[in-house]
């Protein structure tokens, strides 16, 4: 009896712990709420970090920017004519001197020994040496001549993808700090798909256009010096550029390169003529020829006896009969152009043609000096203002143009998309009457 009451007492203490059903609902919803918060947190980290990363890198590591390139103006010198070396013996006075008297047989011994001074013989191991001495100036720059690579990738007749390569010399004008400047014509190397620089150290590098002059074909081309080894930048220094002018006719030069088409060629000549105009839209470019006979096709640049640049090859602009003489734009007349191409600066565009306005055609003729217009070109900027052939331009903006060259100039100031306000003098049946055209400057198109 007893016992039964003490199990009736324990009997409240037994119980059955049941675990609570999973509701699947609720935990499908909390896992999709964390991974909606997950994604929503990834996105905003990777927004964040792009707006930001560039920024705080800045800060923290800030990147150099390139460094202005500009070359030395250079100074007209004044040519010695002919008749300047005559003396004038009248106005020549010549300082009392004391000669002491000289006996005839002392004459007869000096005169034999500056005979034999004179009478001193050149040998083939002079001609050598002579030869070799000119070789190493062209060694010394040919460190920094550059053989520019073009690819470009195609599909054949047969569906067959390939590839085709072209080449041009080109020749390092400059090092802004961040990239080295390459100077090459690249028209032969239109619709190329990459470019490659190969230096004299046979090491290869990817290269881009920075600028390119659509008038000439001239561009400069860049590559990263970060990624350039330092044995090939002390080795490949940017060049000397000299000058170029009429005063260079006779002179010897050497052209390296491309004169005769294939890689790393080397000639020796003399500079035929130097004065030479090319004709081009907004530009005052001359070319001198040699004598040297190279490649159609040829590039590179020529090359005084002290190792300066005084052309770029270039012989598109050679009549039929010379074809294959090896000519050159002027060194003088595209520094400029170098320097706005290294500086990434676009070249205005107006499209006219002109030359400098006589003494004789502004006294005879009565046209005023300035920029005479002899063709405009169709769709021009030019043309679309109404500007004609026959006008001179005298002023741009509030800058007085006196010839064509100062119009040269005055443009190179100036960025496509600019708008301004040329005056000119157009000749009407009372004279030149003058006129102000508004003038939106473009970008020529190749």
């Amino acid at each position: 009896m007893e016992e039964k009451r003490n199990q009736d007492h324990t009997d409240f203490m037994k119980e059955t712990i049941k675990q609570r059903p999973l509701n699947r609902r609720k935990l499908v919803r909390r896992t999709l709420i964390t991974a909606a918060m997950a994604v929503v947190f990834g996105t905003v980290a990777c927004v964040t970090f792009l707006l930001f990363e560039p920024l705080i890198s800045n800060r923290i590591y800030p990147e150099e920017e390139p460094q202005k390139i500009v070359f030395e103006e250079e100074t007209k010198e004044e040519e010695i004519l002919p008749e300047d070396m005559i003396a004038d013996d009248s106005q020549m006075q010549p300082e009392p001197t004391t000669v002491p008297a000289v006996e005839d047989e002392q004459i007869a011994r000096i005169l034999s020994e500056m005979e034999l001074e004179l009478e001193v013989e050149l040998g083939i191991e002079d001609y050598s040496a002579l030869i070799s001495s000119i070789g190493n100036v062209a060694k010394e720059v040919r460190e920094s001549v550059v053989t520019v690579v073009g690819v470009t990738s195609d599909i054949g007749w047969m569906n067959n993808e390939y590839e085709s390569e072209g080449a041009v010399s080109g020749l390092v004008v400059a090092d802004n700090g961040k990239e080295l400047l390459i100077l090459s014509n690249v028209n032969s190397l239109k619709g190329a798909d990459s470019l490659t620089a190969i230096f004299a150290d046979s090491e290869e590098y990817p290269a881009a256009i920075k600028k390119k002059d659509n008038n000439t074909g001239l561009a400069v081309i860049s590559i990263l010096k970060s990624s350039m080894k330092t044995t090939t930048l002390e080795r490949a220094k940017a060049v000397k550029l000299g000058t170029s002018g009429s005063s260079l006719v006779g002179a010897p030069v050497i052209a390296l390169g491309r004169p005769m088409g294939t890689e790393d060629s080397l000639c020796y000549g003399n500079i035929t003529s130097a004065n030479n105009a090319i004709k081009l839209p907004d530009s005052n470019y001359k070319y001198m020829t040699t004598d040297i006979y190279g490649s159609g096709n040829a590039s590179g640049i020529l090359i005084n006896l002290g190792g300066q640049v005084v052309g770029i090859i270039d012989n598109s602009n050679n009549p039929a009969d010379m074809k294959n003489l090896v000519s050159a734009i002027g060194i003088s007349e595209i520094k400029k152009l170098i320097e706005e191409l290294s500086n990434d600066r676009s070249i205005a565009y107006l499209g006219v043609y002109g030359a400098d306005v006589t003494q004789e055609a502004n006294a005879e003729l009565g046209v005023p000096f300035g920029a005479y217009l002899m063709e405009i070109d169709m769709d021009s900027p030019a043309m679309d203002a109404g500007i004609q052939s026959g006008d001179v331009i005298i002023r741009i903006k509030d800058t007085e143009i006196n010839n064509y060259q100062d119009l040269v100039n005055a443009l190179f100031l100036e960025q496509p998309e600019n708008a301004v306000t040329i005056g000119l003098m157009r000749q009407g049946p009372d004279g030149y009457t003058e006129m102000d055209v508004n003038v939106l400057l473009g970008l020529k198109k190749e």
